[in-house]
């Protein structure tokens, strides 16, 4: 089983209006502060051994070229070069990524891009706080591809206000038509705290499924296969590191927010950056949350991240008694199918997947006895 490395940037220019995640904008001023904090948490993992890193946020490509070149040699410094590892990807908005920048990425050794496009049309992307337009984005793409960069992804979002499903299917074309490698297209889920949320923005579900269907029509067509929920991918190209995750693999998290698994335990550090650095200064704890699943939570567990596979997921003999009742009931639904030892969503389970989930997710019915 491999492990895989992830590094949290939380800086953003502009918080989009659909955004939970742990990111903050108007905080460039705490990067230098931030990159020797990140510096001192990697130093007790230093030496272990990786095969994949996710540099996600936030925005990192919102570091400037000085600031992601000091990044890189940290975890060159700690962790060997990056050409050991199988992936190294990074994620990046198209209006921070410059020529300058890919090439210090490229130099360094990361073989791997995650655009944040989000839609194809200019008016949508205003809508939802985004600081680009599709011309900035096609700019950055055409860039990244003449830096050598030969595995890029990029993700979209169906569902959103005010984008009709002509619009986002015009934008799914575009986009299998630059030839990506790797497409992540999410349905939008309006989070309590966001804008969206506080405007009283609702998805609408009848649009959203037949934008879904359609995206996996469509993109199957294109050449790409569809191997998880929300992603999609030219042959070989899945990610290896997301890909760990859903197979209950191994992964060490650093910087504030991020998570680790390790030893059976899952572990958080706290969302707020000034705080995660301060108690790095002070040689304190920056757990938020811990936890070490036993027994059927965690079987369930293994089971639901397995099941966002297209594949499916495996169980044992004893995984398969201990969840026969509700494998049984999602079965008679019609959102999952099992041949033998073998559990995988149906085509209606990829858009109901969450009620399957549920099947594997405590407290169990035996527990309350």
């Amino acid at each position: 089983m491999s492990r895989g490395l992830y590094i949290h940037i939380p800086f953003c220019r502009q918080k989009c209006r659909y955004c939970d995640f742990a990111s903050f904008a108007g905080m460039e001023n705490l990067t230098d502060a931030y990159l020797s904090a990140l510096d001192k948490e990697a130093s007790f993992f230093s030496g272990q051994r990786f095969d994949t890193l996710y540099i996600g946020g936030g925005t990192p490509s919102l570091l400037c070229a000085e600031k992601l070149e000091r990044l890189c040699r940290m975890v060159v410094r700690h962790f060997g070069p990056l050409e050991n590892f199988a992936e190294s990807t990074l994620e990046a908005n198209p209006e921070s990524l410059t020529p300058e920048k890919l090439q210090v990425l490229k130099e360094a050794g990361i073989n791997r891009l995650s655009l944040g496009l989000q839609s194809f049309d200019d008016a949508t992307l205003r809508r939802i706080g985004r600081v680009h337009d599709v011309e900035t984005f096609l700019s950055a793409y055409e860039a990244a591809r003449a830096a050598g960069f030969d595995n890029v992804s990029v993700d979209l979002i169906a569902g959103l206000p005010g984008q009709t499903e002509e619009e986002f299917l015009a934008g799914l074309w575009r986009a299998a038509d630059l030839k990506l490698e790797h497409i992540s297209v999410y349905g939008l889920q309006v989070e309590e705290g966001t804008p969206f949320y506080r405007e009283g923005v609702q998805t609408d579900d009848e649009l959203l499924r037949r934008e879904l269907e359609q995206t996996h029509f469509m993109l199957e067509e294109a050449g790409f296969v569809h191997y998880e929920i929300s992603n999609f991918a030219r042959p070989g190209r899945e990610s290896r590191h997301n890909g760990n995750y859903w197979l209950n693999g191994e992964y060490a998290g650093l910087g504030s927010s991020a998570a680790s698994y390790l030893g059976g335990e899952r572990r958080s550090n706290i969302p707020d950056v000034r705080e995660y650095m301060c108690r790095l200064e002070k040689g304190e704890s920056t757990a938020d949350f811990a936890e070490h699943l036993t027994g059927k939570a965690q079987a369930g567990e293994r089971i639901m991240l397995g099941l966002r596979m297209l594949a499916g997921v495996r169980l044992d003999a004893q995984e398969r008694e201990m969840f026969s009742r509700e494998i049984q009931e999602i079965v008679s639904r019609g959102l999952v199918e099992q041949n033998g030892d073998l559990l995988k969503l149906t085509f209606e389970g990829l858009f109901l997947a969450n009620q399957a989930f549920m099947a594997f997710v405590g407290p169990f019915e035996e527990e309350t006895c």
